[in-house]
């Protein structure tokens, strides 16, 4: 990580117009230095309470400097007792901020941000005498995580080793994750409780699991508090201001360009595009309004398609105008987190939105939770075409194959507006072709194909898909497991809470009006070559 990378954005096409309209305007009301200042009023009276207890991430450059020495001590204190593979539980911005940090500086960390049961098996099934886990969760409620940590429990146990030796606590202070922990004695990192879990990459959440895999965290902070100077001054050369304006009034024949196409282009930051993803969506769709954000290659067919209700956002290693309506992004990785949680602010300024909160998240786990009453979510589907069920809710799907059920849900995406959502309830480690599917969409239907594997992306793109514009159109891949693994301690197993997520998300998804195919897959890998012909 090269801590002398300036942060740039360059604009093109409308997105240079989008910028020359609304720097005025940011300026003038003085958006960055309020920001900076932990202003609550930003964002309107409504947004007023949630904003004054979380906007702790302005100043995290430096208020984490003290969990240095403490995640180092933690570091050598494994070091001395064989420990060099960590593995990480946590789900949306507890897991994402950690993987692309880790990933850019080339450390090993296990990310388990998953209920699939094969998935989870395999992260248990690597030699559990040199390893360590993290486990993060901001409420100290999540389902997934809790699930996550009594497997591990259960397996140390198993293998003779004392769990309180090789698991360790993130989670806010008197969450109910921190008064168990406390009472059964382990390791606890204290998050900072006024920051969103979203923005907390520079916080706990990011630089425990990223420090004990070992980066060099003293690195990636002095990178982001080197931006902070400028990311909090009012003035057009605001990085911050330039690109929350290009996001959020880009534009097009349909109004503003409300997705965007996020491709690393010569960058040395790798996976960056995900965890933009995360906070851009769940930050800004809400209210009807929204930036979907969709992760892309450089050859992906939305770029070729030169579609009226997309910018691209290239994130390079020296940023330089591109062709078309886009913007380019460098730095280093320190300052383009920062300058992302600002720009996002800033954009949920422009679009009138409160950027903190997340009020449709929620939903699809009260309703994974009824089904895991009725225990439901093991309903057979209603029809079976070469080994995939297919069952569908809020809308009809019809066909005589499965060519012809997949196109009957295509059909249903606006030709100007819509998108597709690929929900890949599956062990993206062990079937990561199933993402192959996004371009195939993508060049079949000619708009923009979205891929997230679930059930991450309920905390992260999933605030959008139920709060943003009513643009979705919905492809659940769900598949089964070889073997199912119990949950210690719970009446439910993680094949069977998987399942209910799946069915719980397609619930809300339908209560709300859009479409959702779901896809059962007896064989992930066959099924996903079944998929690819039909489409």
């Amino acid at each position: 990580m090269n801590s002398g990378m300036q942060l740039k954005v360059v604009t093109s096409g409308t997105a240079t117009a989008a910028v020359d309209d609304s720097l005025g305007e940011l300026i003038s009301q003085q958006i960055a230095s309020r920001i900076s200042r932990k202003d609550s009023t930003v964002w309107g009276k409504d947004a007023e309470a949630e904003s004054g207890i979380r906007l702790g991430w302005v100043s995290s450059p430096k208020d984490s400097l003290p969990l240095i020495d403490s995640i180092h001590r933690l570091r050598d204190k494994f070091t001395g007792i064989g420990v060099n593979r960590f593995v990480l539980c946590g789900m949306g911005g507890s897991s994402l901020a950690p993987e692309v940090i880790t990933k850019t500086a080339g450390v090993e960390l296990v990310v388990l941000d998953s209920t699939n049961p094969d998935q989870v098996s395999a992260a248990l099934a690597e030699p559990l005498s040199n390893t360590a886990v993290i486990v993060s969760s901001k409420s100290g409620s999540t389902v997934e995580t809790d699930s996550q940590k009594r497997a591990f429990e259960a397996a140390f146990t198993q293998a003779g080793i004392d769990p309180k030796e090789r698991i360790v606590i993130v989670t806010d202070p008197d969450s109910p994750m921190e008064q168990a922990a406390k009472s059964d004695g382990y390791q606890i990192f204290q998050a900072d409780p006024t920051v969103g879990g979203r923005y907390s990459a520079l916080t706990a959440f990011g630089l425990v699991p990223s420090g004990l895999a070992g980066v060099d965290l003293a690195q990636l902070l002095a990178q982001a508090a080197e931006a902070m100077e400028i990311l909090s001054a009012d003035s057009p050369n605001n990085p911050a201001l330039i690109l929350g304006a290009a996001l959020a009034r880009t534009p097009g024949e349909m109004g503003f360009r409300d997705k965007i196409g996020i491709v690393e282009d010569g960058t040395s930051i790798r996976g960056l595009g995900d965890w933009i993803e995360q906070l851009v969506a769940e930050s800004t769709g809400k209210l009807g309004k929204g930036i979907l954000p969709i992760v892309l290659e450089p050859k992906s067919a939305e770029f070729r398609s030169g579609l009226a209700d997309v910018v691209a956002v290239h994130i390079q290693q020296d940023a330089r105008p591109v062709a078309g309506d886009s913007v380019s992004v460098s730095g280093s990785l320190g300052g383009q987190l920062l300058l992302w949680e600002y720009a996002t602010a800033v954009a949920c300024y422009l679009l009138g939105v409160n950027p903190f909160d997340q009020p449709d998240v929620e939903s699809a786990k009260i309703a994974a939770r009824a089904m895991l009453e009725k225990m439901t979510g093991t309903e057979e589907p209603e029809i079976v075409f070469d080994g995939v069920g297919v069952s569908s809710a809020g809308f009809n799907a019809v066909g005589n194959s499965l060519t012809e059920v997949i196109a009957s849900l295509t059909a249903q995406v606006d030709t100007d507006l819509g998108y597709l959502s690929i929900h890949a309830y599956m062990d993206r480690s062990g079937v990561p072709q199933a993402l192959s599917l996004r371009d195939e969409f993508a060049n079949k239907i000619k708009r923009p194909v979205t891929f997230g594997w679930a059930p991450r992306f309920l905390h992260s793109t999933g605030q959008f898909h139920k709060g943003g514009p009513k643009q979705g159109v919905f492809l659940q891949l769900v598949s089964a497991s070889e073997f199912d693994l119990e949950i210690p301690g719970r009446e439910f197993t993680f094949g069977e809470l998987i399942t209910s997520q799946a069915a719980g998300d397609a619930k809300v998804l339908s209560d709300l009006g859009r479409p959702v195919l779901t896809l059962s897959l007896k064989d992930p890998n066959s099924a996903i070559q079944v998929i690819s012909k039909a489409i």
